[in-house]
């Protein structure tokens, strides 16, 4: 048998769940050690589910030498200290985006992994789904020419509730920026963005200075326009997919169903909707710890890592700031050894 990573789940929200699930039967590279969760009842029913230990110390996970890896679904304001404390403990690191809602302590966490050498990946799933991976690479490869447009659509069936969204980081570093890091990935870097948003489904929504419902204009180095829409709300089901036309062809990404039949009648036909990330991306999910025990086992560069990150939050706070000010914000992208770090006008704390 070939070695795999042995990987420690840690926080088992949602997000943690789907991570625990995969790591424990869908990754043959992974192996799903224990998970670890503050909650005991937590930790103890999922690790009899998918029979491994559990455990509610991080510090007795990060002293195990059976432990490789950790992979990181906790709320965010603990990402940035679990992802330095797993690195100088030895262990390799996957963490679920933003680093942090304060960007110093991105920096600082970015740079303080990289300094103990471990693999450093973070989780843009939508670079991992077969259907995105397969028309980035053609893009890459010339296939589509020289981009003229880029156009995404991010909608979620139902917002989540406020308590939630209040913890969030607000609409653009929490939503939005899954679609910069992919417009990043599929055409290149941002040098414009403009943004347009509004609350109209919620009012809570906006008592917490939140929005529901945006459209982000993007200007790219080369010269492409970009264009994303947003909504919490669509109330149909939940929806992503990107169209990118070049000068060669174009290529689309649709919204794929749910089940693969359709049911017709006199006059009707229809076919079900994906209602939330979880139906649309069960193989990127997958795919993304994949792709991370890959790396680390092979110590190579992964896909996706801190200055990816940093570069899709800065963009996140830029489409933020336009909105609040209700201006264009400009944007240089300073290329370094590491990585693509964006300069801005943002100030700190923004």
């Amino acid at each position: 048998m070939h070695r795999q990573l042995r990987t420690a789940l840690v926080g088992l929200g949602r997000m943690g769940r789907i991570h625990a699930g995969n790591l424990a039967g869908r990754c043959p590279s992974a192996q799903l050690a224990c998970v670890v969760d503050a909650s005991p009842e937590a930790a103890r029913r999922v690790a009899e589910e998918l029979g491994v230990r559990w455990t509610t110390s991080y510090e007795d996970v990060l002293a195990d030498g059976a432990v490789d890896a950790v992979a990181i679904a906790t709320p965010t304001g603990s990402h940035a200290e679990l992802s330095v404390q797993a690195a100088k403990a030895g262990k390799h690191v996957f963490c679920e985006k933003p680093l942090s809602l304060d960007r110093q302590a991105a920096v600082d966490t970015i740079e303080a992994v990289r300094a103990t050498g471990v693999a450093f990946q973070v989780g843009f799933h939508r670079r991992f789904d077969p259907d995105w991976a397969a028309a980035a690479a053609r893009m890459h490869a010339g296939e589509l020419g020289q981009v003229h447009l880029f156009r995404t659509s991010l909608r979620d069936m139902t917002p989540p509730k406020a308590e939630f969204l209040g913890g969030s980081g607000g609409f653009f570093v929490d939503m939005t920026i899954h679609d910069l890091d992919t417009a990043r990935w599929m055409v290149g870097e941002i040098v414009e963005v403009t943004a347009q948003g509004a609350v109209l489904t919620d009012p809570a929504i906006a008592e917490i200075g939140d929005l529901d419902t945006a459209v982000v204009l993007l200007r790219f180095e080369n010269g492409a326009l970009g264009v994303i829409d947003n909504s919490r709300a669509a109330g149909y089901g939940y929806e992503c997919s990107t169209e990118v036309m070049g000068s060669r062809a174009t290529v689309r990404i649709d919204n794929p169903h749910h089940r693969n039949y359709e049911w017709r009648t006199p006059g009707w036909s229809s076919r079900d909707l994906v209602r939330d990330f979880e139906q649309r991306y069960p193989y990127a999910y997958a795919e993304e710890l994949e792709a991370f025990a890959r790396c680390a086992l092979q110590g190579t560069p992964p896909a996706v890592g801190g200055e990816d990150a940093l570069a899709a939050f800065d963009l996140a706070r830029a489409a933020d700031l336009s909105w609040r000010e209700g201006r264009t914000v400009r944007l240089t992208p300073l290329r370094t050894a590491d990585g693509v770090r964006y300069e801005t006008a943002v100030p700190d704390g923004r």
